[in-house]
């Protein structure tokens, strides 16, 4: 087996960090699915604003713009006409695990960031033009997004809780899933209605790393809060909260680990693969990242939660305390970077197709 299959064999689930038309029109994702157990596929507006900038999407672009489509609209159809295609490969695998695997995930508008009632219609309403059962829909664990998480999933809504970056929001998605699930038992609702939390792990690193010396600067700080994380998930999983949820039906919030490509460059290309290996967890993972993975990536230890491995791991985050890095301030200050950096994202990629769609259609009948 390689790398990857030996991850899916531990337990834990591989998914893509990318989506474009290519990816699927040339069969790669399918040959993902089938050599690197491939189980499921994240998008982000960063993706999309790379994708769109190619030319793979130009035909599509203007088909549209000439029925009078614009804007986020026309995003939002070419997105999900991507995710629904990749959707169906991974079909067989959501219904062969009974929805536990087999996701593909698209983030609402970034620019709703701090807009609960927008977050929860928008949600709501790209789910129900989807009409896709193993979609998953990102909203941001930020502070109004935590409540339009609740409300999703009490609706019913699949959830990805995205830009999380600490225990302490871990904890307040996870809060937020189970009391919507809380919310559907009383109602007399079906309990399974699925979400992952998804933690950002490498640009703990590139955030630290100049604001500290010596073995500090060795990308250490995103391992240890990945670890201290994966703690409160387990303890979590045990709680008699969550067992009696499960006894009704309810399915995990699975951990998802985010932000793995390796970003210093003096470091291995597969090192948060590596350290973040864990039964019952996703690891969303760029396609360079994973193919690296594939040739020379070794499962070299399972995330440890024993304690002296989790007592090692927070005198880690307290070294960087004692050298001015406070792991609060900075888990705040990331989510909220994390956010501009989707809106811009967000807008580059809308004003992309807007030149795109003036320019397909100047000389087209019809056109402009």
């Amino acid at each position: 087996m390689n790398a990857p299959q030996q991850l899916h064999k531990l337990g834990q689930s591989i998914w893509l960090d990318n989506i474009t038309r290519e990816l699927l029109t040339s069969g790669t994702l399918k040959r993902y699915i089938n050599e690197l157990s491939v189980t499921g596929l994240t998008s982000n507006p960063t993706i999309f604003d790379h994708a769109i900038k190619g030319n793979f999407y130009d035909d599509a672009i203007r088909q549209k713009t000439l029925v009078g489509i614009s804007g986020e609209k026309l995003f939002f159809e070419l997105a999900l006409e991507d995710l629904i295609q990749a959707a169906d490969l991974f079909r067989p695998i959501h219904d062969t695990t009974g929805g536990i695997d087999g996701w593909v995930s698209l983030e609402v508008s970034p620019l709703l960031a701090d807009d609960t009632v927008g977050t929860i219609k928008a949600a709501a309403q790209l789910y129900a033009q989807a009409k896709c059962p193993n979609l998953f829909i990102k909203i941001p664990g930020t502070r109004a997004g935590i409540p339009a998480i609740e409300e999703s999933i009490f609706a019913g809504v699949p959830i990805n809780v995205t830009l999380l970056f600490s225990r302490d929001h871990y904890i307040a998605a996870a809060e937020a899933y189970m009391c919507g699930i809380e919310r559907r038992i009383a109602a007399g609702l079906n309990p399974r209605v699925a979400s992952v939390a998804s933690i950002f792990v490498s640009r703990w690193d590139v955030a630290a790393k100049d604001k500290v010396q010596g073995e500090l600067r060795n990308n250490r700080l995103g391992i240890a809060i990945a670890t201290r994380t994966y703690k409160a998930y387990r303890d979590l999983l045990a709680s008699k909260r969550w067992q009696k949820l499960a006894r009704s039906g309810a399915q995990p919030q699975r951990l998802l680990w985010g932000s793995t490509g390796t970003k210093d460059p003096a470091a291995s290309d597969t090192l948060y693969v590596e350290a973040l290996a864990a039964p019952e967890t996703i690891n969303t993972i760029p396609e360079k990242t994973l193919l690296a993975f594939a040739e020379h990536g070794k499962i070299r230890n399972i995330l440890p939660i024993d304690l002296s491995s989790i007592e090692a791991m927070e005198e880690v985050i307290a070294e960087f305390n004692r050298e001015g890095v406070n792991d609060e301030v900075l888990a705040a200050k990331l989510q909220r970077e994390g956010t501009e950096s989707f809106a811009k994202s967000w807008n580059d990629l809308i004003a992309c197709i807007a030149s795109k769609s003036g320019a397909l259609t100047q000389n087209h009948p019809g056109g402009n």
